[in-house]
């Protein structure tokens, strides 16, 4: 796939994805374009659909307090263009209340949908839509979700949907009193969709509500990333354009976990979601702009962790085998993890087959270095170069013709 920048007489952009690969560092990216060259039975790097963007840029990633940002502050400055503290959630170091993009295109007359395959009131979706000193307090930010009139929600449910006690009102309750019909699984998402104007799409009743599987867990009856955002594209498709960010939640969770495996599936996972959105640009290329990043890089993964000039991804190969097989059960040998995190308290570290495939990792947790952009379509020059994470937005809106 031959991928060409557009002109210097660019249109404004008139549908805009925002996509954000939680933790996924240039590392990230590495390790899964050489795991897609050892499937293939090669030594190299096999390019994911949005490493073909044409325009390429860095953006440092520190917070107004660390050198080394949390998932809220990081969120806060990619949705509103401006720095916070960490723990912080769309508000700055004194609790004043940032506007997010995704409301500056909203009242441009613009459709928004927000997406994650985490919780929808995790930190990067909720800094597209929230304001909270802390970004823990999960039920407050989801009961600012239905106050926005954002006409698409998909993804993940809510972390906590009836408080911290279980003791307040349903958010769903509240949602649905807004005028949100909430769908469970695809085949509610289309009975319901052609009736209503706003909508959540959620997993199937029953299953894990709270976030989509990881890539190796999909059932047949799941709902992937790729399918939320192709849903998104069709339900919020009109003549005056939208915005769409979408959130690659489970490549954090998985390098946070030290999880080699998963972190390259989750990679895989959400270059699929992009794809969808590719596949939308080659139809509107002068009108659609692609803008790929992340938020913090995690675990300080490295390609090599002995000497040898080597590492060797066929035991990750030899898994994704069993699971495209249809073996579930596909973990090799696991340890089980330290409760660092609580939300992954019952995640396990593969510490083995990161052992197995001479991969290293510096941390449980972030690292401070800067991550990738990748820009594809009207404005897409506009991402080039070195550039600060809170540049972002502010480009976005020029790209799209939104005072900012």
């Amino acid at each position: 796939m031959l991928l060409v920048a557009t002109s210097c007489c660019e249109k404004k952009a008139k549908y805009v994805f925002y996509f954000i690969g939680d933790g996924m560092g240039f590392s990230h990216v590495a390790v899964t374009e050489a795991f897609k060259a050892v499937e293939k039975g090669e030594i190299g790097s096999e390019p994911l659909t949005f490493t073909q963007f044409p325009i390429l840029g860095m953006a440092t990633t520190y917070s107004t307090n660390h050198f080394i940002t949390c998932s809220s502050a990081a969120g806060t400055a990619l949705a509103t263009g401006t720095k916070t503290c960490n723990g912080m959630l769309g508000v700055t170091p004194d609790t004043t209340s940032l506007t997010a993009i995704s409301y500056k295109f909203h009242d441009a007359g613009r459709k928004v949908g927000i997406i994650s395959s985490v919780t929808i009131d995790h930190a990067t979706p909720g800094s597209f839509y929230a304001h909270n000193p802390s970004r823990s307090d999960y039920y407050a930010i989801a009961k600012e979700l239905p106050e926005t009139g954002f006409e698409f929600f998909g993804g993940g449910g809510f972390a906590t949907p009836f408080g911290k006690e279980d003791s307040e009102r349903s958010i769903y309750e509240i949602v649905a009193e807004r005028g949100y019909t909430v769908s469970y699984g695809i085949e509610d998402y289309l009975a319901l969709k052609d009736s209503t104007d706003k909508i959540i799409m959620l997993q199937e009743k029953g299953k894990e509500e709270n976030i989509l599987p990881y890539l190796k867990d999909v059932g047949k009856n799941d709902i992937t990333l790729a399918q939320v955002v192709d849903a998104a594209v069709k339900f919020l498709d009109n003549e005056k354009g939208f915005f769409i960010m979408a959130e690659g939640g489970t490549i954090d969770w998985a390098a946070h976990s030290n999880d080699l495996a998963n972190t390259i599936f989750e990679t895989l996972d959400f270059d699929a979601a992009i794809e969808v959105a590719y596949k939308f640009y080659q139809l509107h290329p002068d009108e659609t702009l692609i803008v790929v990043t992340a938020d913090h890089e995690t675990g300080g993964i490295a390609l090599g962790k002995t000497t040898g000039y080597n590492f060797d991804l066929t035991i990750v190969k030899e898994i994704f085998d069993k699971i495209e097989n249809g073996d579930k059960n596909a973990d090799i040998e696991t340890g089980e993890s330290p409760d660092v995190f609580s939300y992954m308290s019952e995640k396990e570290i593969i510490s083995y087959v990161s052992d197995k495939a001479n991969i290293g990792w510096t941390t449980m947790s972030h690292t401070g270095g800067a991550v990738p952009v990748f820009a594809i379509g009207a404005g897409s020059s506009l991402f080039s170069g070195r550039m600060d994470n809170t540049d972002i937005p502010k480009r976005i809106c020029k790209a799209a013709g939104i005072e900012f």
